[in-house]
C-alpha cells in the first residue's frame, strides 16, 4: 500500500509555522517535500527546548522533510530552484507579498515554464490587499479579526488584565487552510490539466473558523441566551476527589439547561422561578452552578459519573495536561504520540497523524533535517558534480550547519 500523496513533489519555501504546518501535512500523507531554507534559517530552530543541536519547535513542523539551504542572491543558486520548480507539482510559500518575485520565482515566473504548478501562497492579508504588506503574526491577526476581543469578552472580569490566548490559532489553520486549497487545486489539475495560484490569508481564516462569526455580524439580540450552541460558556467543576472536568455546553441555555436538570434527575429546577428564562440563569448563575457542583460531590468513580451525563446527550472531558493525555490508553491505541529521532542518539515524542486510512499506508515519523543536511543529495539529483558542489559551498552559494542561528547553546 502506498500513502495518499505519494509521488507529489513539493518545494516548501515557508518558514515558522503557518506554511511549515502545511507542508508537513502533505509530508505526513506521502509526499515529497523539499525545503528551501535561507542562509539565516528557520526562526523556527530557535524554539525552546533543544536537544543536542536541535530545536523541538522546529521538529515538530519540519520532520520528515529533506533540506537544502542556498543563497538566492546567487544567480545559479536561483538557476537550481528553478530546475526544481520545473518538476514540482506544489510550491508553498509564506513570504510577505512580492519576495519571491525579486528572486524570479513567483507564480508567474514558475507558471511561464510549468503551467501544471499548484502555487500555494499563505500570508497575513493577501497577496494584493491594502494590507498586504504589513507584518503578519498570530497575535496581532488574532487582534485584528475580533479573536482577542472575543476571549477578553468570554473572561470579562475574571481577567486581572489583558491577555492573549495561548495558541497561535492564525498560524496553525492558515496552514490547514493552504492543505485544503492544495488538494482542491489538484482535483481541478485532474480535471483540467492546469495549476493556479491560491491566496491564502490569515486574518481571512480567522473569520471563516470563528463559528460565532456569522451569529455576531447579524447582531440580533438573543434576550439572554448563548449564541450559537453555547459551547463557549462550557464550565470546569471538580469532583470530590480533586479530579477537575468540563461539562459540554452551557446551562443558561435553554435546550442545554434542559438536558442538565435531566442529567442531575432533578427537573424540580425547570420549575425553579430563578432559573426560568436564560436572562434569569444567567443573573442567577452562581446558585445554579452550585447544585451541579454539589451533585458531582456525589460521585467518586468518573465511569458512573460519565454514563448519567451521555444519558442526558451531554459530554464530559477531563482536565488533562498534554503529557498525562499521552499516557491515556486512547493515545496508545490511536498512534497520537509517536518517537521522533532527536538527532543526539536518542528520540523525543511528538504528536502523531490526525488520519487514519483504511486502504493507504501513511509514512513513518520523519527525521528533522539540520540546515542543508541534503545539499549534496538534492544537487546530485540534478546531475551537478560534486565538484561544482564543493565549488559553491567554498563561495557561500550552498550553507550546511548544525547549530541554529541566534540559537540558545
Amino acid at each position: 500500500m502506498s500513502a495518499p500523496l505519494d509521488g507529489l513533489r513539493v518545494i516548501d519555501f515557508t518558514r515558522v509555522l503557518a506554511g511549515p504546518h502545511c507542508t508537513k501535512a502533505l509530508r505526513d500523507l506521502g509526499a515529497d517535500v523539499t525545503k528551501i531554507e535561507p542562509p539565516s534559517g528557520d526562526l523556527g530552530r530557535i524554539g525552546l527546548p533543544h536537544i543536542g543541536d536541535m530545536g523541538l519547535y522546529y521538529v515538530q513542523q519540519n520532520a520528515g522533510k529533506r533540506n537544502l539551504s542556498l543563497d538566492l542572491n546567487w544567480a545559479e543558486a536561483r538557476e537550481i530552484v528553478a530546475d526544481m520548480c520545473k518538476e514540482a507539482d506544489v510550491i508553498v510559500e509564506n513570504f510577505r507579498p512580492g519576495t519571491l518575485k525579486r528572486f524570479g520565482l513567483a507564480y508567474d515566473d514558475v507558471r511561464a515554464f510549468n503551467p501544471r504548478i499548484v502555487y500555494v501562497s499563505l500570508s497575513g492579508y493577501g497577496q494584493s490587499t491594502s494590507w498586504k504588506n504589513r507584518p503578519a503574526f498570530a497575535p496581532t491577526v488574532q487582534a485584528e479579526t475580533g479573536f482577542t476581543a472575543l476571549v477578553e469578552a468570554h473572561f470579562g472580569d475574571a481577567l486581572s488584565e489583558p491577555r492573549n490566548d495561548a495558541c497561535s490559532h492564525a498560524d496553525v489553520y492558515t496552514g490547514l487552510q493552504g492543505v485544503i486549497a492544495i488538494l482542491a487545486a489538484l482535483h481541478d489539475r485532474h480535471r483540467t490539466g492546469e495549476g493556479q495560484h491560491v491566496d491564502v490569508s490569515m486574518a481571512a481564516t480567522m473569520l471563516s473558523i470563528n463559528e460565532r462569526a456569522g451569529a455576531m455580524l447579524s447582531g440580533i439580540d438573543t434576550d439572554g441566551e448563548p449564541i450559537a450552541l453555547s459551547a463557549n460558556e462550557s464550565h470546569i467543576f471538580e469532583m470530590s476527589d480533586g479530579r477537575r472536568l468540563t461539562i459540554a455546553a452551557s446551562p443558561i441555555y435553554s435546550p442545554i439547561f434542559a438536558r442538565y436538570c435531566a442529567m442531575m434527575r432533578r427537573n424540580d429546577l425547570r420549575l425553579d422561578p430563578r432559573f426560568a428564562t436564560a436572562k434569569l440563569r444567567r443573573q442567577n448563575l452562581p446558585a445554579l452552578l452550585a447544585e451541579v457542583r454539589a451533585w458531582l460531590t456525589t460521585f467518586s468513580s468518573l465511569e458512573q459519573l460519565q454514563t448519567q451525563i451521555s444519558e442526558a446527550g451531554l459530554a464530559v472531558g477531563m482536565i488533562r495536561t498534554v503529557s498525562e493525555f499521552a499516557e491515556s490508553d486512547w493515545v496508545k491505541e490511536w498512534g497520537a504520540v509517536v518517537d521522533v529521532d532527536d538527532r543526539a542518539g536518542g528520540t523525543v515524542r511528538m504528536p502523531g497523524n490526525p488520519w487514519v486510512f483504511s486502504r493507504s499506508a501513511l509514512p513513518p515519523p520523519g527525521v528533522p533535517a539540520f540546515q542543508g543536511e541534503h545539499n549534496e543529495e538534492i544537487l546530485a539529483e540534478r546531475k551537478i558534480s560534486p565538484t561544482r558542489i564543493k565549488d559553491m559551498e567554498q563561495r557561500k552559494v550552498l550553507l550546511s550547519r548544525r547549530n541554529p542561528v541566534g540559537s540558545f547553546d
